[in-house]
């Protein structure tokens, strides 16, 4: 039984007055420049996550130099403990800041509840909500000629509220993730500007064990499902008893547990960040007088005595066991 779990997927804030060094050391991780600027601020700096995602830093915006904006998509939130979410969000609201996006995914690993049966809900207008549209998405992959994913989305993009519906285990195994068993139906609820900065005001005051319930109330508040038809008049839609088998989901809901994403970093992922984000500085070094690529075999030829136990998984061989003794470095036998 893997049963229900929620996931903080992304974080973006911004905050008025602060210091790059001081946003780096909060959010932790290795943060490059780049040249180009992102979303109006012309310094920009990136990092990447262990296994996916990508997070930035936006600063420098003439109108408000120590302005910071952050945006940390879910490969890099997913992975944190819940306690450095809330002093994450205690920080921000310590400096006058806000949230601009916060997303939550409340996974359905056994698949208690079918994407079928949700689709059915929302077509016989079974479907209490707010949001004015829902769509039924699907992927295919036209080499396979086969259908690789399907997304139900209430709600528009556009919106301070909007809910995804999909199959992550399918996603997964299309991607050909060795863990996708693990997964089952996600409902990922996007919130922005002030729906996102309540939710995080929510998450900020409240314990951690108090989260699920929370979360899940903030989806029954935007989507319910209840004995009713396109038919009948809205005030019978909300008046009308919920369906037996989303009861039954959003109790599981709240009974779930809060879980950390584990890494699941390749060799193929170290080789694309050294592509995308270190090649350029690599030929400036090669390049440069005084450096060269002598230089660089040098501190490549050093980089191993480095090694931490996450790089030794990625190449998938035991960390060994090192001898470590008083007084000058003596030659082991």
């Amino acid at each position: 039984m893997q049963g229900f779990t929620l996931t903080l997927d992304y974080l973006a804030f911004t905050v008025p007055s602060t210091t790059l060094e001081e946003v780096t050391a909060l959010l932790g991780g290795d943060w490059t420049k780049v040249e180009a600027g992102y979303l109006g601020y012309p310094l920009c700096w990136v990092t990447e996550g262990e296994s996916r995602g990508t997070g930035k830093i936006g600063m420098g915006a003439p109108r408000k130099p120590q302005e910071a904006h952050v945006d940390l998509s879910s490969g890099i939130v997913a992975s944190w403990p819940s306690d450095k979410v809330q002093s994450v969000l205690t920080w921000i609201k310590e400096h006058g800041g806000h949230l601009t996006r916060i997303d939550c995914a409340l996974d359905d690993r056994d698949i208690s509840v079918p994407l079928d049966v949700i689709k059915a809900a929302i077509k016989t207008g079974q479907i209490v909500t707010r949001a004015s549209q829902a769509q039924i998405l699907t992927g295919e992959d036209l080499d396979l000629w086969a259908t690789i994913g399907e997304t139900v989305s209430i709600g528009s993009r556009r919106s301070q509220t909007f809910l995804r519906i999909y199959d992550k285990r399918l996603e997964l195994t299309a991607k050909g993730q060795p863990d996708a068993g693990e997964y089952g139906i996600r409902w990922e609820l996007e919130l922005k500007k002030d729906r996102a900065d309540a939710l995080g005001t929510l998450l900020r005051c409240h314990p951690i064990e108090e989260w699920r319930e929370l979360v899940v109330g903030v989806l029954q508040s935007y989507v319910d499902f209840r004995d009713t038809d396109k038919a009948a008049e809205p005030w019978a839609r909300y008046r009308a008893s919920r369906l037996p088998w989303w009861e039954s989901l959003t109790e599981g809901f709240k009974k779930c547990r809060l879980v950390v994403e584990q890494a699941r970093r390749t060799i193929e992922h170290v080789k694309e960040w050294v592509n995308r984000s270190l090649a350029p500085m690599l030929a400036l070094v090669v390049a440069a007088p005084g450096a060269g690529r002598a230089w660089l075999e040098q501190v490549i030829d050093a980089g191993p005595d480095r090694w931490k136990e996450r790089h030794y998984r990625l190449l998938k061989v035991p960390k060994p066991n090192r001898m470590y003794v008083l007084g000058p470095p003596r030659r082991l036998p």
